[in-house]
């Protein structure tokens, strides 16, 4: 459509606000971080680094543990030596025991609750998942089962357990630069993972009467203490993972001698518990371009039939590694590549049942080769002298060096041989490699607080995932990091801010992976540019490998090495549940006024010719009018319309020119396009605006209007362009290619677009009478292959 201003003066301006006090109306959607996060000092600097003060406790472990296959349980001991790198003196020491979320008196478990509808199809119904892991509760002796709490010396020491914490009253004060060691033993019974759930324990295959064990959270850890924070003593209930401190470990552990053993760190005594056959393999892995088994199929397969009564025992060592997990079976294939790239030597290794096969032995590997390839390039150098993935009942977790991954293909149960996966199950595989390896640099070397901010490693760590995925091949089935696919979510009910405790998330997977992964794929593609993002997010980790960064931490870093002010963004995304949705209301056309009354009148004329006819001045067309055939009716109104220039307006004309400056003259004689774009923000969340001009010649422009352009009025504003008079505009579209995650397409377009879409028609299925059911054959019944 086509208006015509009564002047375009000095008075032109670029954006209109148009709300009477937009701040009081919307809030302050750019208003400073500063009050919000915690005060810069010597240890945090306001620019995001570790201050020169920086300090963090550190844990070295000396662990025994005996692994029983025929109870499935463990018996341990440790030596856990603690330095005091704090300016502080403690007079006690808090650790984790973390398994006793499995006991019965839990707070995790007496705080679980279960969904049951209260009325329909759906009431008084649980899921059989659900009734069994409360009846595994009440029956299971699971848990850490104390036997010693020992100083040096060997004097028991006090000690309180506090649900999933343990509390050591020192006796004597622990005073700045000074180390405690004390002596812990224990037992563990380890659970059946199906049955219990959470992040470790075994699986029993019934085929061949074997046990697979994935171990982790079984033996008492040191809790943090912080600058930040003071001691970390959260409970261990669910969601919120594990805050720890580095240190150096030792750990033997003794097994059944036909069983394999994997853990976090290197394999110390290789000669004691490998063939020499499997010595040689891992040797040739180092330099191979592609996986080396070091247990083949058959050689597993045979292993399994095996029941040795005698034992081994498999000797670790690990090095700057803030936590420690273990596997163990008589089942596991077991193969291996090196990696040999910048700053990284490390073996990338995979161990698996022969039921694994032959999906794992195809992609397991290749997958964490290629993690770590990606997670180098945007973070830094691997610095581990192994990268593992295993195969096992644990669907997918992350330990230092050492993941649980889980998809397997499905088995034929009449020909075994005959194994194929669903698509879903070979990237679902891919996917939770490269995200389990990748968790090794958030949070296992850049040391976020899991407990407290999941998304500072699964939204990190996610996003960096979906990068892997991008490179992995083209039209990778990728989730999170796409805007498009986190619009659901956006838009739902029941949210919270991502900056929200762990345990008070709601839709955990959407909250803490796929937002923050989104918002950083965003901040990097649309906000500041892949060469300052990748920049910027490099200097975090860099600054904060093997550190224990918080929000702010990272918040700042990336605003300190990207020179941009975000606060806006990391308050509309981090800090509430606002979504996207911007919407283009209306495009107005101008071209200046003359002033000019011959020029004037007669484009006012042109205006009102062009209007369409009334429906009446079309009936009325031809008929006879009183006038018609008197002449002495007529006077000079008949003869002159209103749009006829006077000599009064000539001389206004006259007067106003001669007054003007020269450069004043120029502009009403301007003849270019003027367009006044009104948008407004529906979903709260500010963000650029990302513009797709048409024009009448067939080109075409890309425009992006800045997040700031919302700073004076946070609902709605208008834009002016001014483009040459052959550029006539003929559409706009709000986020041409989903940069935003803007939940209502519809309204990007003006005009309006009718968008298609596809009607789905059903048939409701006749439902058989009772009559029917009984006479149904009776299927015969019996037992299923394991």
């Amino acid at each position: 459509m086509s208006f015509r201003s009564l002047f375009l003066g000095l008075s032109l301006i670029a954006t209109t606000a148009l709300a009477a006090d937009p701040l009081l109306v919307a809030g302050d959607k750019f208003r400073q971080l500063e009050e919000l996060l915690p005060t810069p000092n010597s240890y945090r600097t306001a620019s995001g680094a570790p201050g020169h003060q920086y300090w963090q406790q550190q844990a070295d472990y000396h662990i025994d543990v005996t692994l029983d296959d025929a109870n499935q349980s463990l018996s341990a001991t440790e030596v856990i030596t603690y330095t005091n790198h704090s300016p502080d003196t403690l007079r006690y020491l808090w650790l984790q025991l973390d398994a006793n979320r499995f006991r019965q008196d839990s707070m995790a478990n007496r705080m679980r609750t279960v969904s049951v509808a209260d009325e329909g199809d759906k009431a008084n119904r649980i899921d059989m998942g659900s009734y069994r892991r409360e009846l595994m509760t009440q029956v299971h002796p699971s848990g850490i089962n104390l036997t010693r709490v020992n100083g040096k010396g060997g004097e028991p020491l006090k000690y309180t357990l506090v649900d999933t914490l343990m509390r050591v009253d020192l006796p004597t004060a622990l005073k700045p630069g000074q180390s405690f060691e004390l002596t812990i033993g224990w037992q563990y019974q380890i659970h059946e993972q199906k049955a219990l759930g959470g992040r470790s324990g075994y699986e029993y295959f019934e085929r061949d009467d074997n046990y697979l064990y994935e171990v982790a959270q079984w033996f008492p850890r040191m809790a943090v203490y912080s600058d930040a924070h003071g001691w970390h003593n959260k409970p261990f209930l669910r969601h919120g993972e594990f805050t720890l401190e580095f240190g150096d470990y030792q750990v033997n552990i003794t097994v059944p001698a036909d069983h394999v053993v994997t853990a976090t760190g290197i394999l110390t005594n290789p000669e004691e518990v490998l063939t020499p056959v499997q010595r040689q393999r891992l040797a040739q892995a180092r330099n191979a371009n592609t996986p080396v088994q070091i247990i083949t199929k058959t050689e597993a397969l045979e292993n399994e039939k095996r029941r040795s009564e005698d034992t081994k025992t498999w000797r670790f060592k690990a090095d700057r590694v803030r936590d420690f997990a273990w596997a163990s079976s008589r089942k596991f294939l077991w193969d291996a590549q090196g990696y040999n790239k910048g700053g990284t030597d490390t073996l990338a290794m995979s161990l698996y049942p022969e039921e694994a096969t032959p999906l794992w032995d195809r992609y397991s590997t290749a997958a964490i080769v290629h993690t770590l390839d990606v997670y180098n390039r945007y973070s830094f150098d691997y610095p581990y002298p192994v990268a593992i993935s295993v195969n096992g009942p644990v669907g997918g977790m992350e330990y230092p060096m050492l993941s649980f991954n889980g998809p397997r293909p499905e088995i034929n149960k009449e020909d075994r041989s005959d194994r194929t996966w669903s698509r879903r199950t070979k990237y679902g595989l891919i996917t939770v490699i490269i995200h389990e390896v990748g968790h090794n640099y958030f949070p296992m070397i850049v040391n976020s607080d899991e407990r407290q901010w999941s998304w500072m490693d699964e939204g990190l760590n996610t996003f960096v995932q979906y990068l892997a995925q991008q490179a992995w091949e083209e039209e990778y089935p990728s989730k999170g990091g796409e805007p498009r696919e986190i619009i659901s979510y956006m838009k739902s009910e029941g949210q919270v801010p991502i900056m929200t405790n762990s345990e008070s998330i709601l839709q955990f997977g959407n909250n803490a992976y796929a937002k923050p992964a989104t918002a950083l794929n965003i901040l990097r593609e649309t906000i500041l540019g892949r060469e300052l993002f990748d920049f910027a997010f490099r200097e975090y980790a860099e600054r904060w490998k093997f550190k224990r960064p918080m929000p702010a931490d990272f918040f700042r870093t990336l605003e300190d090495a990207s020179g941009v002010d975000l606060d806006w963004f990391w308050r509309g995304w981090f800090y509430t549940t606002d979504h996207v949705d911007i919407s283009i209301d209306r495009v107005r056309h101008f071209t200046v006024n003359t002033k000019d009354p011959e020029i004037e009148s007669q484009w006012q004329r042109r205006q009102h010719q062009e209007k369409p006819e009334t429906i009446t001045e079309q009936r009325n067309q031809g008929m006879p009018r009183f006038i018609d055939g008197k002449p002495e009716l007529h006077d000079f109104y008949n003869d002159h319309d209103q749009f006829t220039a006077t000599n009064q307006a000539r001389n206004d004309y006259a007067d106003m020119l001669a007054k003007l400056e020269p450069f004043e003259r120029d502009l009403l004689q301007d003849d270019h396009n003027v367009y006044l774009l009104d948008f407004s923000n529906l979903g709260g969340l500010v963000m650029p605006i990302l513009l797709e001009l048409s024009y009448d010649d067939g080109s075409s422009e890309s425009l992006t209007l800045p997040a700031e352009i919302w700073v004076k009025n946070a609902q709605k504003v208008t834009k002016m362009l001014v483009r040459p008079r052959e550029k006539r505009l003929t559409s706009v579209v709000v986020d041409p290619h989903w940069q935003t995650a803007d939940t209502d397409v519809d309204n990007n377009h003006y005009p309006r677009q009718i968008l298609p879409s596809r009607l789905e028609l059903f048939k409701e299925k006749k439902k058989k009478n009772m009559m029917q059911n009984y006479a149904e054959p009776l299927k015969e019944s019996g037992k299923e292959d394991g």
